[in-house]
C-alpha cells in the first residue's frame, strides 16, 4: 500500500525531497503547498518556483495560499485528499492546528538543525556563522510552537571551516529524503517513538538582516570569515573601496601581529588581499567588484591599484 503524502515546500533545499517522494513506489504525493511566487530583481519579473513546475509536471496538484492557516478552501481541500501525512520542509508559513490535525498519522516537519538548537528561520546560516563544526537535520511531529515538536530522527553533519552556506545547503538538501521516508514508515509502522525536546538546551535563530551584510573590520578575523561564508551568495557581505561597492565572496583568516589597523592592505600576492582585522587578518581570495563578474581578488587588486596601507571602509 502506498503511503498518501502532501508535501508543504517553497525554496530549491526541498527539491531533492519532493522527487524522492514522487519517483518513491512506496508513496502518493497527492498535493504541493506552497507559497506565491514573488516579484524577482530590478525587474520584478514573476518567476515560477522550481518546486512548482516539478509538481505540474507530474500532474500533482498545487495549492498557494496567501496564508494556509486562514485559508478555508484550500483546508477543504486538503481534508478531502484522505492522507497519510503531511510534509513540510522550509514551506515557509505557520501552520494552524487545524492544518496539523488533517493527516491520519501525522504531519512531519524537516528542520535543518539538531533540534533544540537552532529553532527558527535561519539555522544553516546561523551555525556556520557562529564557527560551528558541526549541525544536522531533524525530522519531528509538527506543533503550533516554534519547532518545538516532539522528535522523530536526527544526522549529524560536519561543517569544514571553508564551507560555505550554499554547500551546506546542497549536502543537507542530499541527505533529506532518506531521513524523511524513515521518519514516515517508522511512524507507520509503530517503531519510531517521538521523543519531547529539551526545551532548555532550545536556541534561536532570526532571519539575515540588509545592515548584516556590510563588513566591519573591526571584527576578528575568524568572526569575519564565518559570516562571509555564512552569507556567500545569498545575503553577501560587502565593503567599499574608493566609492564603489566590493562583494567578497571567499576568505581566509590569517595569523597576524602586525601594527595595521583594521581594514588596512597589509599584503597583496597572487592568493589575494591580506587585510587587517580586529585582531589577526583576512584574506580575500574571491570577490565582485561593482558592476563585474566574480573574479580572483589579486587580479581585482591589481586592476584597482590597491596598495599597501589602503584602508577599505
Amino acid at each position: 500500500m502506498k503511503l498518501k503524502t502532501v508535501f508543504f515546500a517553497t525554496p530549491d533545499i526541498a527539491l531533492e525531497s519532493f522527487k524522492y517522494f514522487i519517483n518513491s513506489p512506496d508513496y502518493e504525493v497527492e498535493a504541493l503547498v506552497a507559497q506565491k511566487a514573488k516579484p524577482q530583481n530590478r525587474g520584478k519579473k514573476i518567476v515560477e518556483r522550481n518546486i512548482t513546475k516539478l509538481a505540474k509536471n507530474f500532474g500533482i496538484k498545487v495549492f498557494e495560499p496567501d496564508k494556509i492557516s486562514k485559508d478555508e478552501k484550500v483546508i477543504n481541500e486538503l481534508k478531502k485528499l484522505n492522507c497519510d501525512f503531511f510534509i513540510t520542509f522550509a514551506f515557509g508559513q505557520i501552520l494552524s492546528q487545524e492544518v496539523i490535525d488533517i493527516p491520519k498519522y501525522a504531519t512531519i516537519n524537516l528542520h535543518a538543525s539538531l533540534l533544540p538548537e537552532y529553532r527558527g528561520a535561519n539555522p544553516i546560516s546561523q551555525a556556520i556563522m557562529e564557527g560551528r563544526e558541526q549541525t544536522g537535520i531533524t525530522t519531528m511531529k509538527t506543533s503550533l510552537g516554534l519547532d518545538e515538536g516532539d522528535i522523530c530522527l536526527q544526522e549529524k553533519i560536519d561543517i569544514k571551516s571553508d564551507m560555505n552556506v550554499i554547500e551546506l545547503m546542497d549536502i543537507i538538501s542530499k541527505k533529506s529524503p532518506a531521513l524523511l521516508d524513515k521518519t514516515l514508515k517508522g511512524l507507520y509502522n509503530n517503531t519510531l517513538k517521538p521523543t519531547p525536546q529539551d526545551n532548555s538546551k532550545a536556541t534561536y535563530t532570526k532571519k539575515l538582516q540588509k545592515e548584516q551584510k556590510i563588513i566591519d573590520w573591526n571584527m576578528s578575523a575568524f568572526e569575519l570569515h564565518n559570516k562571509i561564508r555564512s552569507m556567500y551568495k545569498i545575503n553577501t557581505n560587502h565593503t567599499t573601496f574608493n566609492g564603489k561597492i566590493l562583494k567578497v565572496l571567499k576568505t581566509l583568516p590569517i595569523e597576524d601581529n602586525s601594527s595595521f589597523l583594521p581594514s588596512q592592505t597589509i599584503k597583496i600576492d597572487d592568493e589575494g588581499i591580506i587585510v587587517k582585522c580586529s585582531d589577526d587578518a583576512i584574506k580575500l581570495i574571491t570577490v565582485k567588484p561593482e558592476g563585474k563578474n566574480e573574479m580572483k581578488a589579486s587580479d581585482w587588486a591589481r586592476g584597482a591599484r590597491i596598495n599597501t596601507g589602503d584602508k577599505f571602509i
